[in-house]
């Protein structure tokens, strides 16, 4: 139930120290008001006067007081260190993802990694609250109790300490079958999430061609897998509660009915008798209470191994080197470069040798190695052979820190988060100032969609909130290259591959000023592009077929012309 990757978080034996401390007092308060209050009653019950009972009541106030202040404190506590570690850990996750590319998004899910980033995170959040709350609980507060029983009554205390292990049997077996139950939600819920980002993505493509009525049902299955996971989930969910409370309740009961009989045969005086009574249903209390957020639990226990998993995604070594920065005296050298998915080749022998601001267009069919290329490039990805020199200097990859702070990155679906058009603007830059920004809008032709969003560039956007096109996410893009004057080297992985011709004509027009003053890798398949290009390189089966100015390779007749002719003429 507990995740071990929990211990390996900062200070977390600072916080159990803390929790533990203050649990041993919560246990003693809960001790105190129990005897108290047994007191109390048993002096009235006695015909004494309430005033002689006002100490006792005091005492209890006490002792009730303490128990709630010290839950409220150690609430806050731990509110602040699950949020402080979910921030922590949203940054660890989305710099994994950042550093390794679109490899784990390939391997997760655009859809699964999104929900891990956002709900994911939220869900641990309050995975750690309760989950360290409950266990110290449980750990403590019962065998406070049951000591305290024991020196009242070593008969009912050792009728609890039999029941004790018999309930937590019956708790594991039912545990076992809901986090059997809670994985396959899980994955169902993954499926789903990844199923539905995708159908979206795609849905302009699914209407061109009549199958989005189609896809429609698809998601609707999927959705209805995912109902029936979590309604199962919860049937054993609800059954385990309701059997956890009937075993307490029924234990509570024989534990009355026990101490009934010793007090009519007068075995056993009041006092003790009410206290163990009191107590009984506080013994049980802290399992109840695991119970009833166990599957809550499961939940984020679920995100937290999926999170784990990202982060334990093993990154090559690289040996990190102090670079310069990207001017128009500089110099990259690429030779035989070389990289395999799973011992299937992607590219080989690739050579390329760039100086200064250039504009770079690498084109090629579907499975080229165009994407692999640019990853390569980003540092996303490691090579198994090839030489690579910047201004003189060797280096083994492009994985290197002084390199990637030169690069603005822009794919086929650039990422808009669920914040304002402003901060989505600014989000690699949130100093811009609202000049600069306003600059940026105008430059990438965002006036249009600011004057249809309802509150301008304060409306919020992305993740269900208002939609936008394809069009419109890339100039978002553009806007925030745009703000970013330091990096010098644009990346681009086709980035217009999902825009209509009109849309793509529109934005080109925006986009190349944006690359003057600039090195510029732009993969593409729509040959057009080429004709803005300083040198173009055609791939074909992962290696590089051509290269040159475009002039040249039209008066070669060579593998441009001839792909030139496959997909239309420039």
């Amino acid at each position: 139930m507990i995740d071990k990757n929990i211990l390996k978080f900062p200070n977390i034996k600072k916080i159990l120290f803390l929790l533990i401390s203050m649990t041993l007092l919560q246990a003693f308060a809960i001790v105190g008001q129990a005897c108290f209050l047994a007191a109390a009653i048993v002096g009235l019950w006695n015909g004494q006067p309430l005033n002689n009972q006002l100490a006792r009541i005091l005492l209890f106030a006490v002792c009730f007081c303490t128990r709630h202040v010290v839950i409220f404190f150690r609430e806050r506590i731990l509110d602040r260190y699950a949020a402080e570690q979910a921030s922590l850990l949203r940054k660890q996750l989305l710099t994994k993802v950042f550093r390794v590319g679109p490899r784990v998004i390939q391997q997760n899910g655009t859809g699964n990694v999104i929900t891990m980033l956002l709900e994911g995170i939220d869900q641990v959040e309050n995975y750690l609250h309760l989950i360290l709350s409950k266990i110290v609980n449980l750990m403590i507060i019962p065998w406070v109790v049951l000591l305290s029983i024991v020196f009242f009554d070593w008969k009912s205390a050792a009728f609890l300490l039999i029941i004790f292990p018999v309930i937590i049997i019956f708790m594991i077996v039912l545990g076992y079958a809901a986090q059997s139950k809670a994985d396959r939600q899980y994955k169902t819920y993954q499926l789903l999430s990844n199923h539905f980002v995708d159908s979206l993505r795609g849905i302009d493509t699914l209407k061109f061609f009549g199958l989005s009525k189609k896809y429609g049902k698809s998601i609707f299955k999927t959705s209805e897998r995912f109902r029936k996971a979590t309604l199962n989930t919860l049937k054993i969910a609800i059954l385990s509660t309701f059997a956890l409370d009937f075993f307490t309740t029924l234990s509570i009961a024989v534990v009355a009915v026990m101490l009934g009989l010793r007090l009519i045969d007068g075995h056993m005086l009041l006092y003790p008798a009410l206290t163990v009574l009191i107590l009984s249903p506080e013994y049980f209390l802290p399992i109840r209470d695991f119970s009833s957020d166990y599957h809550a639990t499961l939940n984020g226990k679920n995100s937290m191994s999926a999170i784990s998993e990202i982060l334990a995604i093993k990154e090559e070594q690289v040996k990190q080197q102090a670079l310069p920065i990207w001017s128009s005296q500089s110099c990259l050298k690429v030779h035989d470069l070389a990289f395999s998915y799973e011992d299937e080749p992607a590219i080989s022998e690739v050579s390329l040798t760039v100086k200064g601001y250039q504009k770079i267009g690498i084109i090629g069919l579907s499975g080229s190695g165009k994407s692999t290329l640019i990853n390569l490039l980003s540092g996303f990805l490691i090579p198994k052979a090839g030489q690579i020199s910047l201004n003189g200097i060797e280096i083994p990859s492009f994985s290197q820190n002084d390199w990637q702070k030169q690069i603005i990155y822009i794919p086929q679906n650039p990422y808009i988060f669920r914040a304002t058009l402003r901060d989505n603007i600014a989000f690699y830059q949130p100093n811009a100032t609202v000049e600069q920004i306003d600059e940026a809008v105008r430059v990438v032709g965002l006036e249009q969609l600011v004057s249809e969003l309802d509150q301008g560039i304060d409306t919020i956007i992305g993740e269900g909130s208002r939609s936008l096109s394809g069009g419109q996410a890339q100039r978002i893009a553009l806007a925030r290259a745009f703000l970013d004057k330091k990096r010098k080297i644009l990346l681009f992985d086709e980035p217009t591959a999902h825009l209509d011709i009109e849309t793509e004509v529109e934005l080109k027009e925006r986009m190349l000023p944006l690359m003057e003053g600039h090195l510029v890798f732009f993969a593409t398949h729509r040959l057009h592009w080429m004709q803005e290009m300083d040198q173009v390189v055609v791939m074909d089966h992962g290696k590089i077929a051509e290269q040159g100015a475009l002039e040249n390779l039209k008066e070669k007749n060579g593998s441009f012309v001839h792909l030139s002719s496959s997909v239309g003429r420039l």
